[in-house]
């Protein structure tokens, strides 16, 4: 009974155990190795760090995204601008102008252009979404990985080719 007491007294002077000391080990220490590998690698709850391959195509995307943002202001900012400076009786019917003008054309060209900018925003948002939720670069129809190749080329892809072909090159 002596000896118990005063290994803890002992234990008590050398004041608290050292932090290696205190890892787990035998079955804990494996526990907490799978636990560590498991959240390192897990993708489809959105933890853990993305892969080299989704890091790039974070970057290309938001880069994109930058891109297409930006033409969607300014295609719609110049179709208002032309709307503005457009007088009611501009529209002349004349052999040389046409019906209307080229300014309407313009401007329904550039309101176009502007719609579809914003649409590869949304497809690029959509992308986004899935590399943190960790669906990127599957196919939304038929659920088969997207080749890397169709995705540097194409980030926002959601359909693999052949369902985007519409399955014409399966036979």
């Amino acid at each position: 009974m002596a000896t118990k007491k005063s290994t803890a007294q002992a234990a008590a002077k050398r004041g608290p155990a050292p932090a290696a000391a205190k890892a787990p080990s035998g079955p804990a220490k494996r526990a907490s190795k799978g636990a560590a590998a498991r959240s390192a690698g897990a993708r489809s709850s959105g933890e853990g760090p993305l892969d080299k391959f989704s890091t790039e195509q974070k970057s290309a995307l938001e880069a994109e995204r930058e891109t297409y943002a930006a033409q969607a202001v300014s295609l719609k900012a110049e179709a208002d601008q032309m709307a503005q400076e457009a007088e009611p009786g501009d529209v002349q019917f004349d052999e040389e102008s046409g019906e209307g003008g080229t300014m309407n054309i313009e401007r329904e060209r550039d309101l176009a252009l502007s719609a579809q900018a914003r649409a590869a925003v949304e497809d690029i948002d959509l992308a986004l979404a899935k590399i943190v939720n960790g669906t990127y670069g599957t196919c939304e129809r038929c659920g088969q990985p997207i080749p890397k190749a169709r995705l540097k080329a194409l980030p926002q892809a959601r359909l693999c080719v052949a369902c985007k072909s519409g399955g014409l090159s399966r036979r």
